[in-house]
């Protein structure tokens, strides 16, 4: 057996061995040991193989996999560019904690830095973003190096699943040749052979439990308010016990989440006068001013549940960090959290009133429809920009909802192939809720081959003509007009249906909620329903709701 066929077939079954369920694939000559050894995998039922055309979708649905599954997911490229492309998913999985595995083909060391065709420095590429990285070097002896090559893709494996997960790189320099030779064991099931009769993985990585205190849970009568990002999931829970729980999903992250936490924490004198003592943040949240403010008040003391690296505290006044908060008892009522309820009653109730007055084409009135239209045990993918805003601003309440976004580095990348990889690891219905620019930016995502798995996911596009979230901030002020709307607004025209066809995928087109219940309903696949929404007036709206808040609160 050549040496390129054996590393690769070891590899792949010692990933297996490792717990690997699903491998992401992209074509290419100089990791064809690989794309052998993954397709037997998967002929023999041991890996399920997702074969992508485009490295950056590739890397996104391998980051959609392991986000829904949190399984350790591989992604297979050639050398060269093919590996570069990968960088903003691996960027995301550092980020978001998330464990994607790269297995980069290389030429050999003796091709290198000597003008050798798709060659490109693949040892520093990615810097500081990964969790581990090692280098299997092709040689003619392949006996001897089987315990070696195993031990060390245990090692990536745990590093990859370990108290702080991320992304991982196994640069593999194949020479050639690069396809087995006929007749070899490589084809007739008897490589790669057992040691020592083992079952699973060749070195076990106890990946073990955070060390060290919790964060202290809020005691009686304290002035705590819990401040969660987008996706946590310990929000709902906390906020089911009785505690005061702000998320930047809103009602969304749970029935018992403040509704209308983030409108309140936009009112200055509502928040002069009934400022907590401490706020414990759940994760990293970055979507509001608000938030922000009250993270940055030197008055305020700050406790992170999360890594110990990566946590937000740009003023200096995180007190403490620690990746588990102690649950402690139900929390009792008292007057200051009577105060915050009986505020987010009022405030709610006013949002409400607004929102749903407006057509669909209000975008926050589709988020709003469509989270309330949602089964029980959705998956929702919530695209970057103006949609996690749009959920923010007036989600239905609910429970039963799980959520999933790229906020890591909050990125519109990727986004159509990371909800398509979430949809085939959740047991459950998937939608999506994306920007025309975020879907329009990944548009390779909705390529799947006619023998690959499909999931079943509904991606609904609020489509107004594009960047809706531009029109909201500095740059939307009546003194930018002149240069609004080309370098802002970027307008496309682009015909969503018939990208959408041409894609071989069902589109519908919907203009009310009757409507958006309907499409929702029907039978899934891969499908996308399209709503024509209005970002010219969304400034005005949200102005609206500012101030139907603070009326409500006076």
């Amino acid at each position: 057996m050549n040496p390129s066929t054996a590393i690769a077939e070891v590899v792949v079954d010692e990933l297996v061995a490792g717990g690997v369920t699903d491998a992401v694939l992209c074509p290419g000559s100089r990791n064809a040991p690989l794309s052998m050894a993954l397709h037997r995998a998967d002929r023999d039922g041991r890996l399920r193989l997702h074969v992508r055309i485009d490295e950056r979708t590739a890397g996104f649905l391998a980051l959609g996999l392991a986000r829904s599954s949190g399984r350790p997911v591989p992604v297979v490229t050639t050398s060269g560019t093919a590996v570069a492309n990968l960088h903003p998913a691996v960027v995301e999985a550092d980020l978001s904690g998330v464990p994607i595995v790269v297995l980069s083909a290389d030429r050999p060391p003796w091709l290198r830095d000597v003008g050798e065709n798709q060659t490109i420095d693949q040892v520093r590429l990615f810097g500081g973003s990964l969790r581990f990285f090692h280098e299997f070097e092709t040689s003619t002896a392949v006996a001897g190096q089987n315990a070696r090559w195993r031990s060390m893709v245990c090692r990536a494996l745990g590093a990859a699943t370990g108290v702080r997960p991320g992304p991982v790189q196994l640069n593999l320099c194949l020479a050639e040749p690069l396809l087995p030779d006929s007749g070899t064991a490589a084809t007739d099931g008897s490589w790669p052979e057992p040691l020592d009769g083992r079952g699973g993985p060749w070195t076990t990585v106890d990946a073990g439990t955070p060390a060290g205190p919790a964060i202290p849970a809020p005691a009686p009568g304290e002035r705590v308010l819990v401040v969660a990002d987008l996706v946590h999931p310990a929000a709902a829970g906390l906020a089911a016990a009785g505690h005061l729980v702000v998320s930047e999903a809103g009602g969304a992250a749970g029935a018992g989440v403040l509704a209308a936490g983030g409108h309140l924490l936009g009112q200055p004198e509502f928040g002069k006068v009934n400022r907590p003592d401490r706020v414990i943040v759940l994760g990293r949240p970055t979507l509001s001013r608000p938030v922000s403010a009250l993270l940055s008040d030197p008055a305020v003391h700050v406790d992170v549940v999360g890594p110990a690296t990566g946590w937000r505290g740009a003023n200096g006044n995180v007190r403490r960090v620690a990746p588990i908060l102690d649950a402690g008892p139900d929390a009792e009522p008292h007057d200051w959290s009577a105060l915050w309820r009986d505020a987010d009653t009022a405030a709610a109730a006013a949002v409400s009133a607004v929102v749903d007055a407006q057509p669909l084409a209000a975008s926050p009135a589709l988020a709003r429809s469509l989270v309330g239209d949602l089964a029980d045990g959705t998956l929702l993918v919530v695209g970057s920009s103006q949609p996690v805003r749009d959920l923010s601003v007036a989600p239905a309440p609910r429970d039963g909802v799980r959520l999933l976004a790229n906020r890591g580095a909050a990125g519109i990348d990727g986004t159509v192939s990371t909800a398509i990889g979430a949809a085939l690891a959740h047991p459950g219905p998937t939608v999506a809720y994306l920007g025309d620019l975020t879907f329009l930016h990944d548009l390779t995502g909705l390529v799947v081959g006619p023998h690959e798995p499909r999931p079943d996911l509904t991606i609904v596009v609020s489509n107004n003509d594009g960047g809706g979230i531009f029109g909201i901030l500095e740059s939307g002020l009546p003194q930018h007009g002149d240069a609004f709307e080309r370098v802002f607004g970027t307008p496309h025209g682009a015909d969503l249906a018939a990208l959408v066809r041409g894609a071989g995928h069902r589109h519908t087109l919907v203009g009310t909620r009757a409507e958006l219940t309907a499409a929702l309903a029907a039978p899934a696949g891969i499908r996308v329903v399209e709503v024509r929404t209005d970002r010219h007036a969304l400034r005005d709206l949200l102005a609206t709701v500012k101030a139907a808040v603070t009326t409500a609160l006076r």
